[in-house]
């Protein structure tokens, strides 16, 4: 299921997970955005109030692919039960010594969905962020995740569509470009459409809830969620 060198490209990069300046910083701009929708979408189907300092206290999260833990550590300081996971151990050591540099209490483990679905081990809430693009099976990946979210938990996806848009801005105007991102991050051919996703999901026991697209405004050098899902976007489904 693993893109083995997928996995070693991100390894590489382990020792700069936390630069908001370095190979990382799309990441770093994208975040307030993306854990608005998440806990928006977390608040919303399990009754909390989203102004809340601790608006996810005692949820469980899995964060899948979770790298150094960009996300997971403002998931736990919303009261979060987080735990990350990731193939690579010099991500997982990443996210380690900064969580313990933070005080933040977070479980990361080296290893794979495969094998803690295997485990039994469920959730509130899976999280698979800019994980699926590099997967080379996204139906049989979902599949195997499924089992990881409780009935009736949330999973959260973001990705990238494959449109000559997405191809323009997130491949020619990121990497090529501007260099927000090191080349060959992405590969076109495995960006997913949200029809693709909505139906993967559903071959896998999930029900869509939700899309919402993430847009960024040259102008104002600032992210926003949006209708257009032209590039970048969110899918929110339940287990039944």
């Amino acid at each position: 299921m693993l893109d083995e060198q997928e996995v070693a490209r991100f390894a590489k990069l382990a020792g700069q997970w936390w630069d908001a300046d370095g190979p990382f910083k799309p990441l770093h701009r994208i975040n307030p955005v993306r854990l608005t929708y998440i806990r928006d979408q977390l608040c919303r189907k399990f009754g909390r109030d989203k102004k809340a300092a601790a608006s996810l206290k005692g949820l469980k999260v899995l964060d899948i692919g979770c790298g150094g833990g960009l996300v997971c550590e403002p998931l736990a300081r919303l009261g979060a039960e987080v735990t990350g996971i990731d193939p690579a151990p010099e991500n997982i050591a990443a996210a380690k010594g900064h969580a313990k540099g933070a005080r933040l209490d977070i479980t990361y483990r080296t290893t794979t969905a495969e094998e803690l679905a295997a485990s039994g081990a469920q959730f509130d809430a899976v999280l698979l962020l800019e994980v699926i693009e590099h997967v080379p099976d996204v139906p049989l990946f979902l599949k195997t995740v499924a089992p990881l979210v409780k009935p009736g938990g949330l999973i959260v996806v973001s990705t990238l569509n494959r449109t000559l848009k997405a191809y323009a801005l997130a491949i020619i105007g990121a990497e090529l470009i501007l260099r927000w991102l090191p080349l060959g991050t992405h590969n076109w051919d495995r960006f997913v459409t949200p029809e693709e996703l909505r139906g993967a999901l559903r071959a896998a026991g999930l029900a869509h809830s939700d899309t919402t697209g993430m847009v960024y405004n040259p102008l104002t050098d600032e992210w926003r969620l949006a209708r257009d899902t032209d590039v970048n976007y969110f899918a929110t489904a339940v287990r039944n």
